[in-house]
């Protein structure tokens, strides 16, 4: 059978927004469905077989394993499949891809377990996966954190020699972005730390390994290997580690707000809006949002709130929308001065510097601009600026050859 004529899919309750269509798309021509079912229509979809291979998500990862003839032995060892496909004689085979994901996330990363020990919190699937692979890999020690076992996170201390730590638990995931299971304090040894989260793309784990430069990977180079290794599986075909690669980078890209920074009046507004036409995002000014939850102008609020009731909104509402992803969000000049506000800029965003000419800049309804001169603001602000931006670009004589010049920076 063709691979164009293949009918997979994606079966759980409940699916909600899944990546899955949108890799797998990028993987392979075959038809891929997200299919959400109740428990009791699991078995009567596998007893039909009206498929050619499906992807399994949770929680019926272990619900479909009795009515497989034959399962892999990484399944088989994990005690979950994730992935089904039927043979030409009308077998079902389980795979757990899991595995090979989880297994390609540490070698792109350069992460070794042979010989370490490897914490883990929590006790769930994913768990059971990064137990499975760690052992497999020669681990010196794997240790398993969860609420109320033996090893737990009231007695974390026992394991400050750990060398690599692994959050397999939901904390920390969107919408629930900010909070994380455990303080990186309690582990001074990591050589590496690991997240399967991959919304946020950044969670506060990886953000502060990456203050403490310890290396460290989000989920989502986990979450498109797995989906290449089923694909293998769906079509036969294998799938170099380039496209591997090529769909991280595509999935991360479309994913990630472009949050836009730079000196008041310097035509961010003008270049969010043109970034949000081009691009089909949605486009979040922040200093229109601020207007709107305050009721009132932002001359207003400086002048009857003071500048810091200002910046408390200003955290609040970017906090708020740094959330969301696939977002064009055109900060103000001065949202670069918090150091949690530049933390929220990493969470999920690639940050642009748009720079202008000091004087070029607009200075129209902004008080701090015309309090302060051009050369004062920028002096006060460049370091926060420049340690902010993960691209810097130069603003060009017309917005369209601006929004060029960003575009190529962006890759887009």
């Amino acid at each position: 059978m063709k691979s164009g004529q293949l009918k997979t899919g994606l079966i759980g309750n409940p699916l909600g927004h899944s990546w899955s269509p949108r890799i797998h798309a990028e993987l392979g021509d075959y038809e891929y469905t997200l299919m959400p079912m109740e428990e009791e229509a699991v078995a009567p979809f596998l007893e039909k077989r009206e498929f050619d291979a499906i992807n399994v998500t949770i929680p019926y990862k272990k619900t479909v394993m009795p009515y497989l003839d034959t399962i892999s032995d990484e399944a088989r060892r994990i005690g979950s499949v994730n992935t089904v496909v039927k043979d030409g004689e009308g077998l079902l085979h389980g795979y757990n891809t899991d595995y090979a994901g989880f297994s390609y996330m540490l070698d792109r990363k350069g992460i070794r377990l042979d010989g370490r020990k490897v914490v883990i919190l929590g006790s769930g699937g994913a768990s059971v996966t990064a137990q499975c692979v760690a052992r497999d890999r020669g681990a010196r020690q794997v240790v398993v954190i969860s609420r109320s076992g033996e090893d737990n996170y009231s007695n974390l201390e026992r394991h400050r020699d750990a060398d690599v730590l692994v959050n397999t638990t939901p904390v920390g995931m969107f919408p629930k972005n900010g909070e994380s299971p455990v303080s990186l304090d309690s582990f001074p040894a990591l050589s590496a730390m690991v997240d399967m989260i991959y919304n946020p793309a950044r969670t506060a784990l990886i953000l502060d390994a990456e203050d403490r430069g310890i290396p460290c990977t989000s989920g989502l180079p986990m979450l498109v290997a797995q989906a290449v290794r089923a694909s293998e599986l769906f079509t036969g075909n294998r799938i170099p580690a380039e496209k591997t690669e090529e769909v991280i980078a595509s999935v991360s890209r479309s994913m990630r707000n472009i949050i836009l920074i730079g000196m008041p009046g310097c035509g961010k507004s003008t270049l969010g809006r043109l970034l949000s036409e081009r691009l089909d995002r949605p486009l979040v000014d922040l200093d229109t949002e601020i207007v709107r939850s305050a009721e009132k102008s932002i001359p207003d609020i400086f002048r009857e709130d003071g500048e810091d009731a200002f910046r408390e909104l200003e955290t609040a509402v970017l906090r708020a929308f740094s959330k969301q992803s696939s977002l064009v969000l055109a900060t103000g000049g001065g949202a670069v001065i918090r150091p949690e506000n530049r933390r929220l800029f990493r969470e999920n965003g690639t940050t642009v510097l748009l720079m202008r000419a000091l004087g070029e800049l607009d200075k129209d309804g902004r008080p701090l601009s015309q309090a302060h001169t051009a050369e004062e603001l920028w002096n006060a602000r460049k370091s926060f600026y420049l340690s902010a931006a993960d691209i810097t670009v130069e603003s060009a004589p017309t917005p369209e050859e601006t929004l060029a010049r960003t575009l190529a920076a962006l890759g887009e």
